[in-house]
C-alpha cells in the first residue's frame, strides 16, 4: 500500500535461544534489523520488526520454518523532544484514528522514527499529512 512500509511479524516459542536463532538467520542473509519489539503471549511471543529488505527477510524466515507475515504499517518522523509523541498521538486521536500498537527508534543520524499500526491507514495518512508529519518510506528505511 502506498505510503506504508512493510513490517515483518513472526510467532516464536517463548524459550531461550529463539530470538538468537531468528537474529542469526537474518544476519547470515545480511538483512539488517532497523527496529523491533517483542510482545509476550504466554508460551509464544510476537516479534515485530522493520528491516532493510522486508521481502528477503520474509522469505528467509519462512524458509527457516517460522510462522511469519508481512503487515503494512506507517512510519513517521517524530520530533525527538518532549511532546513529540503527543503531537502525533493527539493528531491521530483527534482525527478518529486508533493506534493498535507502536514502537520507536532513533537513527545514528538522530532521526526519531515512530512505527504505527492503526485501524485505518488511509485516514491516518490524511490526518498526519494535515498535521505536517512526514511519512517515511521503505526506501528511506533501507538506507538508514
Amino acid at each position: 500500500m502506498k505510503g506504508t512500509i512493510k513490517q515483518i511479524s513472526l510467532f516464536a516459542e517463548n524459550k531461550p535461544g529463539r530470538l538468537a536463532k531468528i537474529a542469526e538467520s537474518l544476519s547470515k542473509a545480511e538483512i539488517n534489523i532497523r527496529a523491533f519489539t517483542i510482545a509476550e503471549a504466554g508460551d509464544f511471543g510476537v516479534i515485530r520488526m522493520v528491516v532493510d529488505d522486508p521481502d528477503r527477510a520474509y522469505k528467509n524466515l519462512q524458509g527457516q520454518g517460522f510462522a511469519v507475515s508481512e503487515t503494512d504499517v506507517i512510519a513517521v518522523e517524530m520530533k525527538d523532544i518532549p511532546g513529540g509523541l503527543h503531537e502525533i498521538a493527539n493528531s491521530l486521536g483527534s482525527g478518529g484514528v486508533n493506534i493498535d500498537y507502536a514502537y520507536a527508534f532513533v537513527t545514528r543520524s538522530g532521526l526519531a522514527l515512530l512505527i504505527l499500526r492503526v485501524d485505518d491507514i488511509p485516514a491516518a495518512q490524511r490526518v498526519l499529512r494535515l498535521a505536517k508529519v512526514r511519512l517515511v518510506t521503505d526506501e528511506e528505511i533501507s538506507k538508514i
